[in-house]
């Protein structure tokens, strides 16, 4: 077994790329202070709340999908990576802001409803149904859900 293989044995879905991200300039604390303020000015979304490989177009999106179930789970289940997700992810349930769109902007809010509802697939944390439902009516995103059934 050479070293690179031991490194992939140990992340097989490179969620170190997530995390790097995140810690990058402190992205994950500026991203946490900016939905507390309810309103988010910088960019940071594909890291924080990504979303199902298939939906975004850009090489940021590409790099930061997530590509099946078992990786939306590994994440979830990351030491650090899950916990922040559902910190963010209860922060976003106390923002202040009439709807998704006045927090995040437009684009950044669907990105949003697509993350929450591959981590609602992919594990029993009520709280990604609790983002659907406060600022989605409960109606999950059918793009997700139709890419994570394909297979």
């Amino acid at each position: 077994m050479t070293a690179n293989s031991s490194v992939a044995d140990a992340d097989p879905f490179d969620l170190a790329r997530f995390v790097d991200a995140q810690n990058d300039g402190q992205t994950y604390s500026v991203a946490l202070g900016e939905i507390s303020r309810g309103r988010k000015v910088s960019h940071w979304m594909w890291f924080v709340y990504p979303q199902v490989a298939g939906l975004g177009r850009s090489a940021t999106a590409r790099r930061f999908a997530i590509r099946s179930l078992e990786e939306a789970r590994a994440y979830a289940a990351h030491p650090v990576l899950g916990a922040r997700l559902r910190e963010s992810a209860k922060t976003m349930l106390t923002a202040p802001g009439a709807s998704a769109d006045a927090v995040l902007g437009g684009t950044d809010a669907v990105k949003l409803r697509s993350s929450m509802t591959l981590f609602a697939e992919a594990t029993d944390d009520a709280v990604f149904t609790q983002v659907l439902d406060r600022w989605f009516h409960g109606v999950p995103d059918e793009a997700t859900v139709t890419l994570l059934h394909r297979n």
